[in-house]
């Protein structure tokens, strides 16, 4: 059996103000990318997808209640997405699991014309990118 890839990523923990929230929205769609659940305990649970995984955690270190992405720190999680139709169809199902779509004005082009995605924000602040693996036409 191979292992890891050397240099891929291990894992990310997100600390979050909520965890009821975290896992309505990324748990949502952690899931609906193909990630399982790989670990679960009182203050947090993972997602693990192939050898990578996600954590979400409520820890009582934290010192906001709101992710700022535009501090120092993580701006955003990007995922591939299988195709321009799932794009579409992930940022319309986000709505109901605590997502808004961002930059509707430039949506799907916000990061370029030649780049077909949808950028999310979730109601703690946390961002993500979905980007299509294979753009339209």
């Amino acid at each position: 059996m191979n292992g890891p890839t050397h240099g891929t990523l291990h894992h990310v923990e997100l600390w979050v103000p909520n965890l009821h929230r975290a896992f309505a929205s990324l748990g949502w769609l952690l899931e609906t990318l193909g990630y399982a659940v790989h670990q679960d305990w009182d203050g947090g649970r993972s997602w693990r997808l192939g050898s990578t995984y996600l954590v979400v955690e409520q820890s009582p270190d934290l010192t906001a209640e709101r992710h700022d992405r535009c501090r120092p720190g993580l701006n955003h999680l990007a995922f591939h997405v299988e195709d321009s139709t799932m794009v579409e169809k992930l940022a319309a199902d986000a709505a109901e699991h605590g997502w808004r779509l961002m930059f509707p004005e430039r949506h799907p082009y916000a990061g370029g014309r030649q780049h077909y995605a949808a950028y999310l924000e979730n109601d703690d602040g946390f961002e993500v990118e979905l980007v299509a693996i294979e753009p339209p036409g």
